[in-house]
């Protein structure tokens, strides 16, 4: 199908990895988007390094569209009504589908996946086998790597790091320089901010919101209103109160 939608122009670049060779994309019939509306017959797009994968598949198939300066290479795929738009890169064996976008600086790459509504925005970046899916958000300057999933209506943003087996879901948000990782969790409609900490087993739920200086590793299956540490006082009285519970 995408050999009669779409066609390369003659137009090249050289991809930001410096060697893979692109092409500019071009719609051959006019079809209609289910965010952007229609998109005629002759519409210039972003930047594939071809129609076809090396195994026949459809680089860009569906509804799917690139535009702006976006860059689609490797063995990535988007499909659905996905969009991938302005300066942002899928590449790897990433794979953008349903309705989900990646848009502005973002990069998705490796065999991560971006499905459903989810949304990849700013210079934000997931990658490894990560996944992001249902209407989560991950933007600015966040990452979610290695098998980390950010799905339901999560949010993920400022320079925060979600990695390792963690899980960030439900209406859970994690800003600022926080770290989830290993196999924590972050859930409901707790948030996670500051430069804090949550690893190990440890999970982080209900209306919870763990902030400052802190790194939670314990597992935690009381629900704590709020932690906000920012000395070293309340952090060893905290710590002393978890070695007793």
């Amino acid at each position: 199908m995408n050999e009669e939608r779409f066609e390369l122009t003659n137009e090249t670049k050289i991809a930001k990895d410096g060697i893979t060779k692109l092409f500019r994309l071009k719609c051959r019939v006019s079809f209609e988007h289910k965010v952007l509306g229609l998109i005629k017959k002759g519409t210039v797009g972003g930047w594939v390094e071809s129609l076809n994968l090396k195994n026949g598949d459809a680089r860009v198939s569906g509804n799917a569209w690139v535009s702006d300066d976006a860059e689609v290479y490797g063995d990535a795929r988007v499909s659905g009504d996905a969009m991938v738009s302005g300066n942002a890169m899928v590449y790897g064996n990433a794979m953008v589908y349903g309705d989900a976008r990646v848009s502005g600086n973002a990069w998705v790459f490796d065999d991560a996946m971006v499905y459903g509504n989810a949304e990849v925005s700013g210079n934000a970046e997931v990658y490894g086998d990560a996944r992001v899916f249902g209407d989560a958000r991950v933007s600015d300057d966040a990452e979610v790597s290695g098998d980390a999933m950010v799905y339901g209506d999560a949010r993920v943003s400022g320079n925060a790091m979600v990695y390792g087996n963690a899980m960030v879901y439900g209406d859970a948000r994690v800003s600022g320089n926080a770290w989830v990782f290993d196999d924590a969790m972050v859930y409901g409609n707790a948030e996670v901010y500051g430069d804090a900490w949550v690893s190990g087993n440890a999970e982080v739920s209900g209306n919870a919101e763990v902030s400052g200086r802190f790194d939670l590793s314990v597992n935690i299956d009381f629900e704590l209103k709020r932690i906000t540490i920012d000395t070293k006082e309340k952090l060893s009285k905290l710590k002393k109160f978890l070695d007793e519970f």
